[in-house]
Formats: structure tokens, sequence, C-alpha cells
């Protein structure tokens, strides 16, 4: 095991836009160095040119998509290059299909896309990763979805692909135990609006409806999550939880609705 340094390392996936952003902020504020890879350039030239610059120098990017192993591959090796080791992985790079259309008509391409980015992509990053994890005895985090546990019409790849994430979540924990902590947060509505790139952002605008189908009675911020990452990736604080999906949707899945 390497002796912890004055800051650990995380390595973050869609790190710089939207839930991953967040986190890369988080992280970041509470004293991380993080390398954020994310498959948009600009998203992540706008992200590192808005840094201060101490945080600056403990911040990476690297523009790859997760389902190119090479991609993958690299931007660990450039991590390791730059810091020296990696501590936590952030498995939070995931896409959706809103216009897959019904599974009758569900295309093949479209089906098999959604899960290698949002399933394959977490796979890569831990095949890749895994080996300087152990050294460090560190932790994973998936970020899956309360959509593992409940869908609306027409959203079977993203469903799957969350799913997915789940069962791989307890079996990485099982095969990596004794070395690598493995959990997954299941967000639930969290508006990101407001945490793209400039191009892309747009000001969150939440009915009253919108916020009492939450119990808290508020939507969700990437704050909201990133808050339970660092939890989780923090040795002392969830050191005897692995394998766990924590829900994060404001109470919304346990809210009745009759229509």
């Amino acid at each position: 095991m390497i002796d912890d340094p004055e800051h650990k390392v995380a390595f973050v996936t869609g790190g710089a836009q939207g839930l991953g952003l967040g986190i890369t902020h988080h992280l970041l504020n509470t004293g991380w160095k993080v390398m954020m890879f994310d498959r948009d350039k600009d998203a992540g030239d706008e992200v590192m040119a808005s840094l201060d610059d101490e945080p600056r120098t403990r911040c990476l990017f690297f523009a790859g998509d997760v389902t190119d192993e090479q991609d993958v591959a690299i931007a660990v090796q450039r991590t390791i290059d730059r810091f020296g080791r990696i501590d936590g992985l952030v498995n939070n790079a995931g896409i959706a299909d809103p216009d897959s259309g019904s599974v009758e008509h569900l295309d093949w391409e479209k089906w098999q896309r959604v899960l290698n980015v949002n399933l394959g992509g977490a796979f890569l990053a831990t095949k890749h990763a895994t080996q300087h994890l152990r050294q460090t005895k560190g932790a994973i985090v998936n970020i899956t979805s309360t959509r593992a546990f409940q869908s609306e019409p027409d959203t079977e790849s993203y469903a799957a692909s969350k799913g997915g994430l789940v069962a791989l979540t307890h079996a990485l924990a099982v095969s990596l135990s004794g070395d690598i902590r493995v959990n997954a947060i299941a967000p639930g509505w969290i508006e990101v609006g407001d945490w793209q790139k400039s191009a892309n952002k747009s000001a969150p605008d939440h009915s009253d409806t919108d916020k009492s189908q939450h119990p808290v009675g508020r939507v969700g911020s990437p704050n909201d999550i990133a808050q339970a990452v660092s939890f989780l990736l923090d040795h002392e604080k969830s050191g005897f939880m692995t394998g766990e999906t924590i829900r994060i949707d404001g109470g919304m899945t346990h809210k009745m609705i009759y229509v």
C-alpha cells in the first residue's frame, strides 16, 4: 500500500459536464487531484480555463471515449504519469436515448451504444484502473440511476444498462474484496442544466408540481450526489461498505402517486 500523499487522486469519467462536473468540482474543492475524462473537448477545455491557479494544478483533462479501450488505457496512464497513483474511480459517464421508440422498433445499434457507454465504459475504466487501485487500497463508485429499479415506457436500453451497473457493482465488490471497495449511487432527478458547457447551459425552472413529487420538496443538484461520492471514496468514513447501491432521489421513489 502506498503511503497517503497530501492529496489523493480520483479518475472521473464524464467529468466535464453535468453530474460529472459537479463531482469534479466537489473533489477539487475538498483537496483531491482529479483526472477529468470526457469525450467533449470543448467542455473540458472550458472547465480547465475556469479553474483558479491552484486547483488547476490538481486537475488533468483527457478528451476520450469510455467505449474506446485505447483511450481509457492512455488516460489511466497519463493519470499515473502526472499524479503517480489512483485512489478513487468514479464511473459516471453515461448517455440516454429518449427517442429510441418502442421495443419492437428499437434500433440494435442504439441499444448497443447505450449499453457500451453506460455499462461497458464502467467495465473498461475499472479494468485499466484496478492495478493502481489495488496499490492504494482505493475505492470505486459507479453512478447508476433509480431507473435501475423503476421505469417509464420505452426506456429499455437505459434501464438495462443502469441495472447492469448495480449487478456489476456487487460482482466487483466480491472479486476485488480485500483490496478495493466498490459501491454505487442511484440518483433520481438531478438538475444539470446549469452544469453544462456554455453553449448548452440552461437555467433551472422547476414548477411546484416538480418539487412536490419529492418528499424533500425540491429537485436534486449535482452537489447532493458529489457529497455522497466523496463519502464512499473515504475509507475512514465508509470503510465497512462495499457492494452497496445507495438511492439518492429526495424520497421520490417512495412516494405513491395515483393517476
